[in-house]
């Protein structure tokens, strides 16, 4: 099993640390992972984005065009990466902010609300954690439990007493992803 995943959206959207707590979660479960960040100088604002993979078997190469999976988290991500995802392949979005939503038949296409229940959940930092719980539920290559190590091993220990939070909202992503019919 090998898993391509591309996370792109804004600066300060979390893409980077989702990419991270990913990443540990796949050596927690002793898979080979590749972590690779892109960010324009702008990094708070700008685009930012960042391809995992997740693999039982080594990975020759941390540079892809093509991904299995691709969450996007803003309209230039979405028209940057919706024709890298391969046929078949999985594209899971936040449709905030998003004029236009993609309209590929060859995928699935999944949608989470990730903005919003932040925001109902008083705690808009933790938008990322409900994006990365719908990509859980579609996607279940990493488990909760590691998912939760990846956290403890990401997050500086001062904010530990937020990891509650996070599971509370990547629980709450798992619940209320949704496919959208093409």
């Amino acid at each position: 099993m090998t898993e391509e995943i591309i996370i792109a959206g804004f600066g300060g959207q979390g893409v980077l640390s989702m990419g991270k707590i990913l990443a540990y979660s796949g050596i927690m479960q002793e898979q080979e992972v590749s972590w690779m960040p892109s960010y324009g100088p702008e990094m708070r604002g700008g685009t930012a984005n960042v391809t995992v993979i997740i693999s039982d078997e080594r990975i020759s190469s941390p540079i892809l065009t093509i991904f299995d999976t691709a969450i996007i988290l803003n309209q230039q991500s979405m028209d940057k990466f919706e024709k890298s995802v391969k046929p078949g392949g999985t594209l899971i979005y936040d449709p905030n902010g998003i004029t236009h939503h993609p309209e590929r038949k060859d995928i699935r296409i999944f949608q989470i609300e990730g903005a919003q229940l932040a925001a109902e959940m008083g705690n808009t930092k933790i938008f990322n954690m409900i994006v990365l719980g719908a990509y859980m539920n579609v996607k279940p290559i990493v488990k909760l439990e590691n998912v939760i190590k990846g956290l403890k091993k990401s997050l500086p220990e001062r904010y530990h007493k937020l990891i509650p939070l996070n599971e509370d909202a990547i629980r709450l992503g798992m619940k209320n992803v949704a496919e959208i019919a093409n």
